[in-house]
């Protein structure tokens, strides 16, 4: 199974009853694969925050409940986090967390065992996909004992390998009868004032657990070097390091400080492998136990297999034909030919309109041709950094780009103090329909749950008048010309935010719908190559010939209107 099928997996066997999540690689696929499950309610909520907040009200409530993020995720559903913590839970929570060392697709690195510290929670770290499924079905049966939530700490590696994986059958799991608990779970001061006292002790319950867990586990072997880690790590070391002793920590936090100690003094060296921050190291060595670790890895990037054999001193063998990158054509990351928003950046760079841009496929507008955002910080930051700009140069003409789903997510709020503090910026909403860059997941504003079930679509020109917004032009995205126009004139007003909402599906979800395509008319082509600073990969130069690839086009129409001698037409492909 692949790492995420397999979390999906063990929280079905776990008896979970509700998942919910946003969609974030590389935790996108966990709860697609459990929402196959029907005797599980899953959904996707607009943020994480609300994820959480939902699957901890099941729990609370007695119900066993998964919530599911990446890292950055995290960062937004800390605040219903660290109070979760001292409420705790009646029945099990599981909050499943998919970090991303060396940023295959994130905007940071960030390491999420500092969170569990920080709530005071335990985490729970997989090395593959069995374990995956175990730990998640685990983490509801522990939950459940310390009366706590638990995080279970994925990383790219584990959430998008395949390993073999030992399915089980479902544990059948009735809901606790609901109690009322005012002075558990409703956390005015004189309340959390107790529970942060039941949250300590409730910690030293759980570190006299974790030294008999055999979640963790001491490999003994060759005693002259001892390597302490844990996740993907331990498949690495293994590999790299056949014969050395390890201590494999399937549990992170807290630390089983006696078995540590005890392994440590049965090696000569120790070195502690892990990606990222020196978490395990500094608390290892902050309770007085000698160990090695940030001297020999880096804590920047993803920690390969090559990657330890340098740090420790271990050559590499070398391919025998020299650089191989002499021989790969570099294929950097593009939008899809009929992309909808290629040419929405074609005009804003023709008009040199400061860009602020937010996470989705459309960052890619940072690229040539177009070379056309500025900034991108995170979900929702567009339009809240468009705001900053033109506070600091009022002389700018500055706009925000935002998608859909990242507009519903953590943008509505931005757009809400553009409107009270009437900023004069432009803010262009890109609805393809769907949340394109982590797979094409449904969000409110598609009219589908993740179920599959019919439900109401948000409608984002209602919702945008109702925030207070005057001025709205809703067109579709293709119609770069009266775009063109419409921005221009948009451009001289002197108040308050004016929005523009171009709607066009995403072309790997759902295509334009002609069978048709476009074509040069090489007899009409003056060889300016204007067409070419779409950058859509449909289009190539032959010598000083342009052509349309026939089988890309996706016939968006956007090259036509680009050039202006009228020598790209529309053909049949009949």
């Amino acid at each position: 199974m692949l790492g995420n099928e397999a979390i999906a997996r063990g929280a079905y066997e776990g008896g979970v009853q509700v998942g919910a999540g946003y969609p974030g690689t590389p935790s996108s696929e966990i709860l697609e694969y459990l929402g196959r499950y029907k005797e599980v309610h899953s959904r996707w909520c607009p943020n994480e925050k609300v994820a959480l907040e939902v699957a901890a009200g099941v729990a609370i409530a007695g119900g066993r409940a998964l919530a599911t993020m990446k890292h950055v995720g995290l960062n937004v559903a800390a605040d219903p986090l660290m109070t979760i913590s001292y409420t705790g839970v009646r029945g099990g929570l599981v909050i499943v967390v998919a970090d991303d060392p060396g940023m295959h697709s994130s905007q940071n690195e960030q390491d999420s065992r500092n969170y569990a510290k920080f709530a005071k929670i335990p985490f729970f770290e997989p090395a593959d996909g069995e374990e995956a499924r175990i730990f998640t079905k685990e983490g509801f049966i522990i939950s459940e004992k310390f009366d706590t939530p638990i995080m279970v700490r994925s990383t790219t590696r584990v959430s998008h390998s395949r390993s073999v994986v030992f399915p089980q059958e479902r544990v059948p799991f009735t809901p606790f009868p609901y109690q009322k608990d005012s002075e558990k779970y409703v956390m005015i001061p004189a309340f959390a004032r107790k529970r942060r006292v039941a949250l300590e002790k409730r910690l030293e319950t759980l570190r006299d657990w974790v030294e008999e867990s055999d979640l963790n586990r001491m490999e003994m072997r060759d005693t002259d070097l001892g390597i302490i880690t844990g996740g993907v790590l331990y498949n690495h070391v293994r590999e790299v390091f056949p014969q050395a002793s390890v201590l494999k920590l399937g549990i992170g936090y807290p630390l089983p400080f006696q078995m540590i100690s005890d392994f440590v003094k049965k090696v000569k060296n120790v070195v502690v492998v892990e990606e990222l921050d020196p978490f395990w190291e500094t608390e290892i060595k902050a309770a007085g136990i000698p160990v090695e670790g940030r001297n020999r890895i880096s804590g920047i990037g993803e920690i390969t297999p090559d990657v330890l054999k340098s740090a420790f001193g271990i050559a590499l063998p070398l391919p025998p034909i020299g650089d191989l990158n002499q021989y790969v054509f570099p294929r950097p990351p593009i939008m899809c030919a009929g992309c909808p928003h290629r040419g929405v950046f074609r005009v804003l760079s023709d008009l040199k309109i400061t860009i602020t841009g937010d996470i989705g496929c459309y960052t890619l507008g940072v690229m040539p041709p177009t070379s056309s955002i500025d900034s991108c910080i995170c979900m929702g930051a567009s339009i809240s950094n468009a705001e900053g700009f033109k506070l600091a140069h009022p002389e700018l003409t500055v706009g925000a780009v935002i998608g859909d789903s990242t507009f519903i997510h953590s943008g509505i709020g931005s757009l809400l103090d553009a409107v009270y503090n009437q900023t004069n910026i432009l803010v262009i909403i890109l609805d393809n329909r769907i949340t394109a860059m982590t797979g094409g997941q449904n969000h409110p504003g598609t009219g589908v749950t993740l179920m599959g079930e019919k439900t109401s679509a948000l409608d984002l020109e209602e919702l945008v008048r109702a925030l207070g917004v005057k001025e709205i032009h809703h067109l579709s995205s293709y119609d770069i010309l009266n775009f063109r126009s419409l921005l221009k004139k948009a451009i001289k007003k002197k108040a308050g935010p004016t929005v523009f909402i171009l709607t066009e599906p995403c072309q790997l979800i759902q295509k334009k719908g002609k069978e048709n395509y476009y074509r040069v008319d090489s007899s009409l082509c003056r060889h300016c190559k204007k067409c070419l600073q779409l950058g859509c990969p449909a289009i190539r130069l032959n010598g000083e010939k342009v052509e349309i690839i026939v089988e890309s086009c996706h016939a968006c129409g956007v090259c036509s209107q680009i050039c202006q001698l009228n020598a790209i037409k529309e053909g049949s492909q009949s």
